[in-house]
């Protein structure tokens, strides 16, 4: 009866006043990581280290030999930045590098290669941007087969394949470039955060290791350890002529053998993947790794969704949102871990330590 009907939602004015604004910013925050771009091509970061770790927008222009009719637009670019959290503003009206930033500097290194300008270029192109945009059409489409991701049904070409480099070459070595940055920062801290995860290790296999930076830090803080590298066969014609050492390295397919060790390290590898496929990736970790018994298990580096809270919950989140728009794999949460852990025919988990968005789990065989 209409008498019963719900009442009508209707805001107070305050409420309407506080949506509208909240309706600007998540409409325009697109600017942000557009801003950010711009910064990173520019090379303020950079230029900011370069002058001492501060600088004012006119030092900025002076340094960048930008025209000096840009100097209130790039003061602009600056205070927006600034509001976003990636610099750090003084009342003096100078600009100076906080963590976020410093990860934006050209040369820095930590933990093998720390800047991240890679990642901000690809995440920030227009290939990334015209699937997100796309992303209505590709909920209305019905596939056959496999649902492709709305990078692939846009471009017709998916990450880290041969489809990208013909579709664009430059892009597709930003991406690994981009993929190389995100994979190899923080390898320090799990190294002095979670030593219990290298106790009487003698062995490790890291899958889909690159260029070996993240075993070569292994190597160097637990000597002991014996290290090996599996990747791709086009991934290691461009590393194995210029690497020699502790590391060995090997070309293959982690779909089809692992080489075997005590350990088998998956660092940021199975967000790409569907839970299908990770349930193969792990069944090959498996029998690459000795009984429980005796150390065997597979350390896993990834996000577990809902175990921060506040902004990283959010980053978390967008993480997943990335994986469904250029990728088939996403972002899972303990439960989605522990169901594929079990269908793989592993016996049992444990997270060990959550490092910001990250979380570091063992898998026993």
């Amino acid at each position: 009866m209409a008498g019963q009907a719900e009442k009508v939602f209707v805001p107070t004015d305050d409420e309407l006043l506080q949506a509208q604004s909240d309706l600007w910013r998540h409409s325009l925050c697109y600017l942000t990581p557009m801003s950010l771009r711009c910064a990173v091509d520019l090379g303020v970061p950079t230029a900011i280290h370069r002058l001492g770790g501060a600088a004012s927008p006119s030092e900025l222009v002076a340094a960048l030999s930008l025209p000096a009719s840009k100097l209130p637009f790039l003061a602009r670019l600056l205070r927006q930045l600034a509001t976003a959290g990636v610099f750090s503003s003084t009342d003096a009206g100078t600009y100076r590098l906080n963590p976020l930033s410093y990860l934006l500097v050209d040369g820095v290194r930590i933990d093998g290669d720390a800047s991240q300008t890679a990642l901000v270029r690809a995440v920030a192109s227009r290939y990334y941007m015209e699937a997100a945009m796309g992303l209505a059409d590709w909920f209305r489409k019905d596939f056959d087969g496999a649902v492709p991701s709305p990078f692939e049904d846009v471009h017709g070409a998916a990450l880290f394949e041969e489809s990208m480099a013909l579709l664009d070459p430059e892009m597709d070595q930003l991406i690994h470039d981009a993929l190389a940055a995100h994979d190899h920062l923080g390898i320090g801290p799990v190294l002095r955060q979670c030593r219990e995860l290298f106790d009487g290790l003698e062995s490790l296999t890291d899958c889909g290791g690159g260029d070996g930076t993240t075993a070569r830090s292994i190597v160097e803080a637990y000597p002991h350890i014996t290290c090996t590298v599996l990747d791709l066969p086009k991934v290691m014609d461009k590393v194995l002529p210029a690497q020699e050492g502790a590391v060995k390295y090997v070309s293959g397919d982690l779909f089809h053998v692992v080489p075997p060790a005590q350990a088998v390290l998956l660092k940021l590898v199975l967000h790409f993947w569907s839970d299908e496929d990770c349930v193969k990736i792990l069944a090959q970790c498996k029998k690459a790794v000795p009984p429980r018994d005796v150390g065997g298990k597979v350390i896993i580096i990834d996000i577990v969704l809902g175990s921060v809270s506040g902004p990283m919950l959010e980053t978390q989140h967008l993480m997943d949102m990335v994986m469904l728009v250029v990728t088939r794999g996403r972002q899972r949460d303990e439960k989605d871990w522990s169901e594929i852990f079990i269908k793989a025919g592993f016996s049992g988990y444990k997270i060990v330590k959550k490092l910001g968005a990250r979380a570091v789990i063992e898998v026993y065989p």
